[in-house]
C-alpha cells in the first residue's frame, strides 16, 4: 500500500512544495553556474530507474569539460569548480531532481541512480536495486554516501528494498538533513566523486 500507492503521491506532492519554497535558492544556483558554465548550468545524464528503464537524470553541473592535450575529460577533481565545489558541498546540485521526482522518475527515498553502464555488472543480488524507484537520498547515503565501497553500497540498498517503510523513509530523510549541515562522506578518499564500479570480479 505505501510503496505503490502512498509514497508515489506523496513524493510528487513533497517535490512540488519543495521546488517551490527552494525556487529562490535555485534561481540563484542557476544565475551563478550559468555565468561560470558558458551558459550551461545543468547536467543531463542517462540513467537507469525503475526496473532498469532509462531516464535523463537532471542536475546543476558542478564541473566544467577542461580536456587534456589528447582531447580526454580531466579528472573530476580537477574540473569541479571552486562554486561547484561549494554546490556539491551543501548538496545544492540535487534540488533540480525535484523534477524528476514530479515526473515520477524518481522518488525523495531510493537508491541513488548509477549509470547505465554499470547494469551488465551488477550481480542478480544487486540488480534488485532497480525493484524501486531510484532517489534523491537513500538508505546508502545517510551511512557513508560516497565514502564507503561499492559492495557495502549495494548492500545497503538492497536492505532498503527489503525493508521499505514511511518510518524508514522519514529517518532518512532526517539523517540527510544532519550530514548536509555536516558536508560528510560527499567524496572518496582522493577523488571528488565515488571511484567507477569495476563489476565484481
Amino acid at each position: 500500500m505505501y510503496r505503490h500507492f502512498i509514497k508515489p503521491f506523496a513524493d510528487r506532492l513533497i517535490a512540488f512544495i519543495g521546488f517551490i519554497l527552494l525556487f529562490p535558492i535555485f534561481a540563484i544556483v542557476f544565475v551563478a553556474l550559468f555565468l561560470a558554465n558558458r551558459g550551461a548550468p545543468f547536467f543531463f545524464q542517462a540513467r537507469p530507474g525503475l526496473r532498469g528503464e532509462i531516464f535523463h537524470i537532471i542536475k546543476f553541473r558542478t564541473m566544467n569539460n577542461r580536456r587534456d592535450e589528447s582531447g580526454n575529460l580531466l579528472p573530476d577533481a580537477v574540473r569541479l569548480t571552486g562554486f561547484g565545489r561549494f554546490v556539491r558541498k551543501t548538496s545544492l546540485d540535487e534540488i533540480p531532481q525535484l523534477l524528476n521526482v514530479m515526473a515520477g522518475q524518481m522518488s525523495l527515498v531510493g537508491p541513488r541512480p548509477l549509470l547505465v553502464e554499470y547494469l551488465p555488472l551488477y550481480s542478480s543480488e544487486q540488480a534488485r536495486r532497480h525493484e524501486v524507484r531510484p532517489g534523491i537520498t537513500g538508505w546508502a547515503q545517510v551511512n557513508g554516501r560516497n565514502a564507503i565501497a561499492w559492495k557495502e553500497k549495494f548492500e545497503l540498498d538492497v536492505w532498503y528494498v527489503d525493508n521499505q517503510s514511511f518510518l524508514l523513509d522519514f529517518k532518512i530523510i532526517f539523517l540527510t538533513i544532519l550530514k548536509v549541515f555536516r558536508s560528510e562522506g560527499i567524496s572518496a578518499a582522493g577523488s571528488a566523486t565515488m571511484e567507477k564500479f569495476m563489476g565484481n570480479g
